[in-house]
């Protein structure tokens, strides 16, 4: 599930970043955002390197992930059928994710983020009816929408955060993303609908 979120969401700024770079359409440009481990990208000095599919370009990294308790629902049935089947309430997720441009030329790198800021100020929500019909990867269908907030940083929560993946800082911004669902679809247990009460008056019967 969140690996296709993610490969949806680069697919997509990558579409509108090369369209915005590469207007008469050259066959050769295709390729720049892409999602990987951006600490990989600066394993050659983030010049493009064949052997290394991230390295001179911006790259969408998960950086973290957390339950949205606000949205768990309280029950642990659904009905399929004419069966109620009990399971775990699905899991909400928030996601964090960086895009961070490796590209050695740091003008190029200013242009490419920008581009990446522009695409979530004109398309901050994705979903099934806004995204090409012919796009791929495809959104999986279990996934309603995904809806993008920039979140800002402070300094030292920059910091923190280059410094946790072991790289040197570059151009980037973090978004939060909302919301993926999480749910093993094996019932726990499976059961009959109640139908009818039954009240037994006990002062009655005695």
């Amino acid at each position: 599930m969140i690996d296709n979120a993610l490969k949806f969401v680069a697919a997509e700024v990558n579409r509108y970043v090369v369209r915005k770079i590469n207007p008469k359409d050259d066959p050769t440009i295709t390729k720049l955002v892409v999602l990987g481990n951006i600490t990989k990208a600066q394993d050659n000095d983030n010049a493009p390197n064949p052997n290394n599919p991230v390295a001179g370009k911006a790259v969408l990294s998960l950086v973290n992930i957390e339950e949205d308790r606000i949205s768990k629902s309280p029950q642990n049935f659904v009905k399929v059928n004419d069966k109620v089947e009990y399971r775990n309430p699905k899991i909400f997720l928030n996601l964090y994710c960086l895009f961070a441009v490796a590209n050695s030329t740091y003008d190029t790198a200013l242009q490419h983020l920008s581009l990446i800021i522009q695409f979530f100020q004109y398309k901050n929500v994705l979903n099934h009816q806004n995204s090409p019909a012919a796009s791929e990867p495809k959104l999986d269908p279990r996934i309603d929408k995904l809806v993008f907030d920039l979140h800002s940083l402070n300094f030292e929560q920059v910091n923190h955060l280059w410094g946790t993946l072991g790289g040197k800082y570059l151009p980037s911004v973090l978004y939060k993303v909302r919301l993926i669902t999480i749910e093993d679809d094996t019932p726990q247990m499976q059961a009959d609908p109640i139908l009818n009460l039954a009240i037994n008056d006990y002062n009655k019967n005695n």
